[in-house]
């Protein structure tokens, strides 16, 4: 295995290995700005209607906040190197800032989807505590959310840390490389591949395969469920509240859906690339920039399935747009107000 290619592909924000035509850069460019400028204002809108709506501070909305929080690593950190690297081949910042951010791009880029898997598995188990046992207090309560929410950050950076230690800036004739040197930073005997294929498989296949127990189980306990005749169905209130639930359920269902197509691709290509010796042989720079491509895709997309799928997400949207708009009628009002006039509003 090229310790060249190993670098391009473990360090994703490195593109130099890849020589894109120039057509694909200002595709790839475009693309990268509009994920940014997505998932910045996205994310951050879910953040702020939770936090001034009351009555979605439930534990599945922290839940998808704490998802948000994660995803915004990426436009902050990881899309700004990314598309210098389609320009640049070499590190641009020097001394201790760069050497710093070397080590932080690629660690909160991955910081980014252990948080993610995590919150996703408290989400499925939420959905089952609410729906296979109503009548039992929550499995996540909104005391306990908080400490849920701490633990997945705290186990992200544990899992993680040994990039802060792997990553170092290196010295080249021609400018500076980002370059992951764990044998330098662990030992020779120490396996890089072992390390990513149990993070593989302990973040993402194992949490995967839960998420999918439970959201079958949940499946079949509605589908147990009957629904009561035409003329009850308008009053009943235990309907409502299992309407409400399937609701939630398909917008839960929506973002694990949307996570595993994101990841899958790239999933795919780690298990090829650790374990298919000629990997490199069938032409696959297009395969693996669309594989990094969808799993980049993925912190711009939990916004949109929220907004598509919850009323209360989009009425939130409505009215934080509309504040704006509020705020500059006050003001026009205001100014063409005489002294001693009142402004009604």
């Amino acid at each position: 295995m090229s310790a060249t290619w190993l670098n391009i592909t473990l360090n994703g924000t490195q593109s130099s290995g890849f020589h894109h035509s120039r057509a694909e850069k200002i595709g790839l460019t475009f693309s990268y700005c509009v994920l940014m400028v997505a998932s910045l204002t996205g994310n951050t809108f879910i953040g702020i209607i939770v936090y001034r709506t009351e009555s979605m501070r439930k534990p599945i909305n922290f839940l998808i906040v704490n998802m948000a929080i994660s995803d915004l690593l990426y436009p902050i950190f990881v899309f700004p190197r990314l598309l210098s690297s389609l320009y640049v081949d070499y590190w641009l910042i020097t001394g201790p800032l760069g050497q710093a951010l070397c080590k932080l791009v690629p660690f909160f880029q991955d910081i980014s989807l252990s948080v993610s898997i995590q919150s996703l598995v408290l989400i499925a188990v939420d959905r089952f505590g609410a729906v296979v046992y109503p009548l039992r207090p929550p499995l996540i309560s909104s005391k306990l959310c908080p400490f849920f929410i701490l633990a997945t950050w705290i186990v992200a950076i544990a899992i993680q840390s040994p990039k802060l230690f792997a990553y170092k800036l290196s010295k080249y004739p021609g400018g500076l490389l980002c370059e992951m040197r764990w044998n330098e930073a662990f030992g020779a005997s120490s396996s890089i591949e072992n390390y990513y294929m149990s993070i593989l498989v302990i973040f993402f296949i194992i949490p995967l395969v839960l998420i999918a127990i439970l959201y079958i189980i949940i499946y079949l306990k509605l589908k147990s469920q009957k629904i009561p005749g035409e003329r009850l169905r308008s009053a009943n209130f235990g309907q409502q509240r299992l309407q409400r639930k399937r609701n939630v359920l398909k917008m839960a269902f929506a973002i694990v859906l949307g996570f595993a197509v994101c990841w899958l691709p790239l999933s795919i290509f780690w298990f090829l690339f650790f374990f298919a010796s000629d990997i490199w042989s069938c032409g696959s720079q297009h395969f693996i920039v669309v594989s990094f491509f969808m799993a980049r895709a993925n912190c711009a997309l939990n916004p949109c399935i929220c907004f598509i799928f919850s009323r209360n997400y989009r009425e939130g949207l409505k009215t934080l747009l509309r504040l704006p708009c509020s705020f500059k009628a006050v003001s026009r009002l205001s100014d063409v107000a005489r002294p001693g006039e009142t402004v009604n509003t």
